[in-house]
């Protein structure tokens, strides 16, 4: 059996010592944030830093959750989450497959100009999104958290990109056994990009669970408050809770990562971008 030679050792050293130090610093947020849930008010600001504390308090997380109604939060993060998502992913299928598979006037520039409201920062349609939700009279709604994003141009031309790899002579060929355009879309564009529209799905799932700043924007009431901006309830005029900050972050963070964990193989294939061949 051959060995290996001293450079391909050194070098597969060195590949998989920078791969560990990557995973620990990307995991280094993560541990913390478990670790000042469980500390007391004063460990959190002790100098130096305390990685692990004394005696862990796990009452940190009872305490955040009655602290603030996060039932109700709870429940209104995942309606939004669902039904914006399930919103999207629509969107997105319909309009992919008209811009990659239908023959329409002037579907270039229309893409273009959708592709070009992409260098637009999001931030800067904040305050007229804002000021039509308010004409509206949809504050403290469902509506004003869901309607406002319930297509993305990014996750269009991602979808796109993916649906153009179909070859077009399936696409005919459909056509001639007299097959419609939704039912090509339904019966094979969609199975076949299983695995984007997928990875689509959670991107946005992701997104919305984490959005803080609209739905801060567009609640007043307490009963239409999200997970995120539940958050704030532990900052008063006498000072900030850490600890209970970080132990309602757990609660927000773990639902996430069971999502990801279930579906990262979808998200794998879908960001590896297959090229599917003729």
């Amino acid at each position: 059996m051959r060995s290996k030679k001293p450079s391909a050792v050194i070098a597969s050293v060195l590949k998989y010592t920078f791969l560990c130090l990557g995973a620990f610093f990307t995991l280094l947020p993560f541990l913390w944030m478990i670790s000042s849930a469980l500390k007391t008010p004063a460990e959190i600001i002790k100098m130096p830093p305390v990685m692990v504390p004394e005696v862990p308090q796990f009452e940190n997380f009872s305490t955040a959750w009655s602290a603030a109604p996060f039932g109700r939060y709870f429940i209104n993060t995942i309606i939004i989450t669902v039904l914006t998502t399930v919103c999207v992913v629509i969107t997105s299928i319909l309009s992919a497959f008209a811009f990659s598979k239908l023959k329409l006037p002037g579907k270039n520039i229309v893409f273009a100009l959708f592709m070009a409201t992409l260098m637009i920062p999001g931030e800067m349609l904040i305050i007229t999104n804002f000021i039509t939700i308010t004409k509206l009279h949809w504050i403290d709604t469902y509506k004003a958290m869901i309607v406002p994003w319930v297509s993305s141009v990014f996750y269009t031309y991602l979808l796109a990109q993916f649906f153009m790899q179909v070859p077009d002579s399936l696409y005919l060929a459909a056509k001639v056994d007299k097959c419609s355009d939704f039912k090509f879309m339904t019966r094979i564009m969609v199975p076949m990009n299983k695995s984007a529209i997928t990875t689509i799905g959670i991107l946005n799932i992701i997104g919305c669970w984490n959005s803080f700043l609209w739905p801060l924007l567009v609640t007043n009431k307490q009963e239409m408050r999200v997970l995120s901006t539940g958050l704030i309830r532990f900052q008063t005029e006498a000072g900030t809770s850490y600890e209970l900050i970080m132990a309602a972050s757990c609660i927000l963070v773990v639902p996430i990562i069971i999502v990801f964990l279930f579906l990262r193989k979808y998200v794998l294939e879908g960001v590896s971008f297959s090229g599917v061949k003729g």
